[in-house]
């Protein structure tokens, strides 16, 4: 395919067709976020996703004077983003530089240069104070203001609920939730800008080096989160059940939905059983793939965490704590040498450098405990409110069943309840889900509607966006072919290790994985973390330096490349691969 001019219409596949509700839409560049939103994504999830969490996003754009706004698009059952300049000229003046741009283009590059030099120090005056003091943001604001919301999900009584006062909950969780995912971005932002902007300091003052490209990122390593705490948790729980010969033979051979009445028939297992509660209680409100919204979470459905104890069981000498103290002894080993390349620099230099690297090891950590806090749980609290108000509607006769609500929006959840509509629920829901059913096979195309009309900037946003996605937010024209056998992507994690491929498309299939392998995915999410104790090594579709799946695999010291573009096509299952988290290459033997 060759390159599109700016504003020139993308096509479509046949076998997807695009219908716009609004001609304004087709003149916009949507793309497919493949780490977020690579499966269908059923419609009162798109709903939420394009209203609340926008709406969140696009008043922090505004809070911090970011020139970016954010629009979802729910398209054959895929949810595809935009993001569009905010204040930018009519498109006739952007038609007008883009055709100077042929003749003179050191005039438009200039003209663009200080527009975007100008609306970057916009928003770094607004974002700065909060880089340096982000510690203070989270511990202050953020963190208690998100305790008071789940706290509120919690004391609210589902079952008992009338019916009335749940359409209201429903209202105020929403609301609720929006608040949240606001609390979301006035965090993420930042703390993508503080890692990116410690990474290019790094950089500046010691150089590139080819060798060790993760200089950075080890002094951002070994800090501890929510998601490793649930980790430490699960594998002190293997280890208690390795001293209950019983709890350790039912937990391996028993099928879930009959484990936990296996384990009440013992005394022993009754012990075990309140800890293996305690810890779904604490733990178990994760999704499987972006959000705790999506999928059903470990409370509903614990087959992949049982799969994790299982493994962690078969490997009575693996010490997590141990690892996790390595990777923090390799990160004070790096300070100590950083220092050194420090000693001879301006005071004011080294100053700056550790007030860098203060506030890229607090975006490190929030960079996985908002994820725990607010994808996983904020959403699962959605999650169980929504799937009261479906057996309600199942219990009615207006659904089959209570998961068949997340096929209607939140106006329709609100007729079907109230009795103010006619409509055949069921039907529409088979109707959704047959469509959903049809798109699945179906590969969707990476962009829709049209080239933007200006240039993405080289500012701080973009590249720091860039380096979490491993690509730019404007596709370009197809890459290089795959020369022979080996695989490019972005150097994610390093070592090198060779190991027999699986390739793990869906969480629920994770039970395929074993000690060893090389996990093969599109993308890894935080549900996920639990494999990265299993795999040897992961190989991803999309992702960078700073996706889930490069800090996570750096946790666990294991190699990653990420951003493969086709490594879950090109790898067969069973194929012994040799992944270089050094130089970003998978060689397939």
């Amino acid at each position: 395919m060759p390159t599109l001019a700016p504003g020139q219409p993308i096509p479509t596949p046949a076998d997807f067709p695009v219908q716009w509700s609004d001609p304004k839409q087709a003149r916009l560049l949507w793309t497919l976020d493949k780490i977020h939103f690579a499966e269908p994504v059923p419609p009162l999830v798109a709903s939420i996703w394009g209203d609340q969490v926008a709406r969140a996003f696009n008043r922090t754009a505004e809070m911090y004077r970011l020139p970016v706004r954010l629009a979802f698009l729910p398209v054959n059952s895929y949810l595809y983003t935009s993001y569009r300049p905010a204040g930018a000229p009519p498109d006739i003046v952007l038609h007008a530089m883009n055709w100077l741009q042929r003749f003179a283009p050191g005039v438009v590059d200039g003209l663009v240069g200080k527009v975007t030099a100008g609306l970057t120090r916009g928003y770094m005056e607004q974002l700065e104070p909060v880089i340096t003091d982000l510690d203070n943001y989270w511990s202050n604001q953020w963190q208690p203001e998100l305790a008071q919301h789940l706290a509120r999900w919690e004391a609210f009584d589902l079952e008992g609920a009338a019916h009335p006062s749940l359409l209201a909950h429903l209202e105020d969780s929403l609301q609720w939730l929006e608040r949240v995912w606001e609390i979301h971005m006035q965090l993420v932002i930042p703390s993508f800008l503080a890692i990116n902007l410690f990474a290019e300091l790094y950089g500046e003052l010691f150089g590139r080096d080819e060798a060790d490209p993760f200089g950075p990122f080890r002094l951002l390593q070994g800090l501890d989160n929510a998601f490793l705490q649930a980790e430490r948790a699960l594998w002190r729980l293997s280890r208690q059940a390795l001293t209950m010969p019983l709890v350790c033979r039912l937990v391996e051979q028993e099928a879930v939905e009959r484990l936990v009445p296996a384990l009440q028939q013992s005394a022993e297992g009754q012990v075990f059983l309140v800890e293996w509660q305690a810890f779904l209680g604490s733990y178990g409100q994760r999704g499987q793939l972006t959000d705790g919204l999506s999928e059903p979470s470990w409370r509903e459905e614990p087959a992949p965490l049982l799969k994790s104890l299982r493994e962690y069981l078969a490997r009575p000498d693996y010490d997590f704590e141990a690892e996790f103290h390595c990777r923090v002894a390799e990160r004070e080993q790096a300070l100590v040498q950083v220092q050194e390349r420090l000693n001879g620099q301006p005071q004011a230099v080294v100053e700056r450098f550790e007030r860098m690297l203060k506030a890229a090891q607090t975006a490190a950590f929030l960079h996985e405990e908002h994820n725990f806090w607010i994808d996983q749980q904020a959403m699962a609290q959605v999650r169980r409110v929504v799937l009261t108000c479906g057996r309600r509607l199942a219990e009615a006769g207006l659904l089959e069943r209570p998961e068949d609500i997340f096929y209607l929006v939140v106006n329709e959840i609100r007729e079907a309840a109230l009795g103010q509509s006619k409509a055949d629920w069921q039907a529409i829901v088979r109707n959704r889900q047959a469509e959903e059913a049809r798109f699945s096979l179906v590969t969707p195309p990476p962009a829709i509607g049209a080239m933007p009309l200006l240039p993405l900037p080289d500012d701080p946003f973009v590249r720091s966006f860039t380096r979490v996605t491993g690509e730019p937010l404007i596709p370009a024209a197809p890459g290089r072919p795959v020369p022979g056998k080996t695989l490019y992507g972005h150097a994610g994690s390093p070592g090198c290790v060779r190991g027999r491929a699986r390739v793990v498309r869906k969480l629920a299939d994770a039970g395929q994985l074993q000690p060893g392998e090389v996990l093969v995915a599109k993308a890894t999410l935080p549900p996920w973390t639990p494999l990265f104790a299993i795999a040897a090594a992961v190989v991803t579709d999309v992702g960078g330096v700073l996706s889930h799946s490069a800090i996570v695999a750096r946790e666990y010291g294991i190699p990653a490349v990420v951003g493969v573009g086709q490594a879950t096509a090109a790898i067969d299952n069973g194929r012994f691969i040799e992944v270089n988290g050094n130089t970003g290459q998978v060689h397939l033997l």
